[in-house]
């Protein structure tokens, strides 16, 4: 007989940007400073029992990702680091993200946490992918599903990706 555990744990913070397409989670295991392996492994074997096919990372290092293809889930990664430019880096994220949309993948974006960072990422990604029309909508759009504001960090990301759109 299975345990309880046996399909696995949900991540920490998860939370559905699109119902079974595009989801936003914690780190699998925890941010650096509290990174579980014996967590990590229980949130991957949730993940792909629950038809994740896909890890989007925005960690600044290529720490553990070969864990994820080792639990058969693909990967891409594009470095957040505060040392560049990040446009660039969230522009590829955006097209890897949509283009897994369209080939039906399941996909978990994260980074160490759901930060400010993360909300202002998808909020832009709303803007982007052209699903909403404005900044304010998509920053509202994005509180409204995380229930909590972004702030200047994501806010930021917003109007840098709002600002590429009129290039």
């Amino acid at each position: 007989m299975k345990g309880r555990w046996s399909s696995g744990l949900e991540p920490r913070n998860f939370t559905w940007v699109f119902k079974s397409q595009l989801a936003v989670a914690e780190r699998p295991g925890g941010s650096v400073m509290v990174h579980r392996k014996v967590r990590r492994d229980e949130e991957l074997l949730w993940l792909r029992h629950n038809g994740f096919g896909r890890v989007v990372s925005v960690l600044p290092t290529t720490q553990d990702l070969q864990i994820y293809t080792d639990h058969g889930l693909a990967i891409s990664h594009h470095p957040l680091r505060s040392d560049q430019n990040q446009l660039e880096i969230i522009l590829g994220c955006y097209q890897d993200l949509q283009s897994s949309l369209r080939d039906r993948h399941c996909v978990l974006l994260h980074g160490d946490e759901v930060s400010d960072r993360i909300l202002g990422i998808i909020a832009g990604f709303l803007l982007w992918s052209k699903r909403v029309a404005s900044p304010p909508m998509a920053i509202a759009i994005t509180e409204k599903l995380f229930e909590r504001a972004i702030g200047p960090d994501g806010r930021s990301i917003v109007f840098e990706v709002s600002e590429s759109l009129r290039d």
